[in-house]
């Protein structure tokens, strides 16, 4: 298990200095979770989320239209954290923006104090309530994590043209170890970490089985000695929920018996159960060798965030760290030049 109280010195240069990057650095068993982003244009939803959150995670990740369904967007919540002193992860969907946009909107979030960015490539739109809309996918999440990896460790722009001030980021992906085919899953793994991926955050693990064969294969692979993996996991109200998000969510396997469990749970106790389910999981994953946090998706529960985090034995969380010594600033990994546009698209 996670040693949650011994330092360790870092190995490389602090790509960002974050408060995620430096608890995961020091060994701690990190802990994040989702944000869901209201439907709403006052920031005092966001703000009473966040309050609930932020006493039991490391950081909190604003979703960016997650399902493809349209909230308030992942840069304006980015926004409201920081002014509020919170740690966000701006999550970047490349389903709705061009590379013009996403270049600009990252140097806007990094203005603001944004530290830790996640790159996604986006459900399409046909999951989501607006099927209608156009799709953009100018880039995909690989192309995303190279391009903002250049922007930080070269300075400058897809285009070659110099930045006055690169943006300080500690940069993650998403995985899923949950879908076929299986065998892949690692080597797309190494793909995201060459392409300058930091930390990782799993869909939705119900298949404990199945995220330690994914996790034998990384460590057997040394890519758990290149990058932070946090197993996502989170609480299912009902069966019906349950049964909802395997048929309807891409991406998601629930197994069925985790199903039949919920179903047979009486009705007034449906929600704790779905809850001493997700603690169950969370255990298991605090032994699995490799696995350096876990990321919390509680949909519109985040009420339960808390009381997952005590019961699984999670609290308390690091204090308030130290910043990290300038002179670690910097990253390791450099680029001998900038890939053409043609190379991007084709990756």
């Amino acid at each position: 298990m996670a040693d949650m109280s011994t330092e360790s010195t870092p190995s490389q240069p602090f790509y960002a200095g974050s408060r995620l990057e430096r608890v995961l650095r020091s060994g701690r068993f990190a802990v994040t979770a989702e944000l869901n982003p209201p439907d709403s244009a006052d920031p005092q939803e966001v703000y009473d989320a966040a309050l609930v959150l932020s006493e039991v995670c490391d950081a909190i990740n604003a979703t960016d239209a997650s399902g493809a369904n349209c909230h308030m967007s992942s840069v304006a919540i980015c926004a409201l954290l920081t002014r509020a002193g919170y740690e966000p992860v701006y999550q970047i969907s490349c389903r709705d923006r061009n590379r013009i946009a996403i270049q600009g909107d990252v140097l806007g979030a990094a203005a603001m104090g944004v530290r830790n960015v996640l790159c996604l490539t986006g459900d399409d739109v046909t999951a989501g309530d607006q099927p209608q809309a156009k799709r953009v996918f100018d880039f995909d999440s690989m192309q995303c994590l190279r391009t903002l990896t250049i922007m930080r460790d070269k300075g400058m722009f897809l285009s070659g043209r110099k930045l006055t001030v690169p943006p300080l980021l500690f940069i993650g992906a998403a995985e899923n170890p949950f879908v076929p085919p299986f065998d892949w899953r690692p080597y797309r793994l190494a793909k995201k970490i060459e392409a300058g991926a930091s930390f990782i955050q799993t869909q939705y693990c119900f298949d404990v089985p199945r995220m330690r064969q994914f996790m034998q294969r990384v460590r057997d692979l040394g890519l758990h000695d290149k990058v932070y993996i946090l197993a996502g996991v989170g609480p299912l109200r009902n069966e019906k929920v349950a049964e909802f998000m395997r048929t309807k969510v891409p991406g998601i396997y629930i197994p069925d018996e985790v199903v039949e469990r919920m179903r047979q749970t009486p009705k007034e106790k449906k929600i704790a159960e779905g809850k001493r389910i997700c603690v169950e999981i969370i255990e298991q994953m605090r032994e699995i060798e490799g696995v350096a946090g876990i990321h919390i998706m509680a949909y519109r529960q985040e009420e339960l965030v808390a009381e997952i985090v005590e019961e699984s034995g999670l609290l308390p969380r690091p204090g308030r760290l130290g910043a990290p010594d300038p002179r670690q600033f910097g990253s390791p990994r450099q680029f001998e030049r900038i890939p053409s546009a043609a190379e991007l698209s084709a990756s």
